[in-house]
């Protein structure tokens, strides 16, 4: 498993290695979860988010990562031979897998997505977070960016319940639809106030109007902009 990935001292809510919506997210869903859990990209660097104590008491729970640290228990390559992968966790198979703020950091994520699915049981569920719009943040390296279709793409032997996944920007609890406005920020004054954000309406007819003029150019002329935005996806692996 190719991540690399280095401490991060931001604590703030935009960070992916501690998103609190991703904590959110999958809280929401835990019912859904069944054991053993592996959480891919375990290691703690001071600002993770804790699954671990959502579903320890509800199955063995092992974490994986790269390079021993807290919050490790096994220390794997996921981009490896499937076989060593497998011998390495003593043949254990998932009932759900985590994967959140991982791929973008894998030189090789149809690997690391192919042997996460070989360790899921059948009807097992994987839980991905992965950046769709965000700052480059390397740890120490920064490859990929995904729309639901590319994590679809790597992961063909899993169903995604497109009902449950859903866009996060990195204010806290701002959950959006993952379609093609996922984390666009429209200046459309009668999109907004049609929709009841009566107050968005007006600043976004502001923002438009100081563009047209010469005003806030760098900003709002543009076509379109994107605020920091991850994907959040459930899948089943297919029986």
């Amino acid at each position: 498993m190719d991540i690399e990935r280095g401490p991060s001292t931001d604590t703030r809510i935009g960070t992916t290695v501690g998103d609190i919506n991703q904590l959110s997210f999958v809280t929401k869903h835990a019912a859904m979860f069944k054991g053993p859990f592996l959480e891919v990209g375990s290691k703690d660097y001071g600002s993770t988010q804790n699954l671990r104590s959502i579903f320890e008491s509800q199955g063995e729970y092992i974490g994986l990562d790269m390079e021993p640290g807290p919050g490790v228990d096994s220390v794997v390559d996921l981009t490896g031979d499937f076989a060593e992968i497998e011998s390495a966790l003593g043949g254990r198979r998932f009932g759900t897998a985590f994967c959140l703020s991982v791929l973008e950091h894998c030189a090789d994520p149809f690997a690391i997505a192919r042997n996460i699915t070989g360790l899921l049981r059948p009807d097992g569920h994987v839980c991905i977070s992965a950046p769709f719009c965000w700052r480059i943040h390397p740890y120490p390296k920064d490859y990929w960016r995904f729309t639901p279709q590319g994590v679809e793409r790597l992961f063909p032997e899993i169903e995604f319940d497109m009902s449950i996944s859903c866009a996060a920007t990195s204010k806290a609890n701002d959950f959006q639809k993952l379609d093609r406005e996922a984390g666009r920020v429209r200046l459309s004054f009668s999109k907004h106030w049609n929709e009841g954000y009566h107050l968005r309406a007006i600043s976004a007819f502001l923002l438009r109007s100081m563009g047209r003029i010469g005003l806030l150019r760098w900003l709002a002329g543009h076509r379109c902009l994107f605020v920091p935005t991850n994907i959040l996806m459930v899948g089943r692996r297919k029986s």
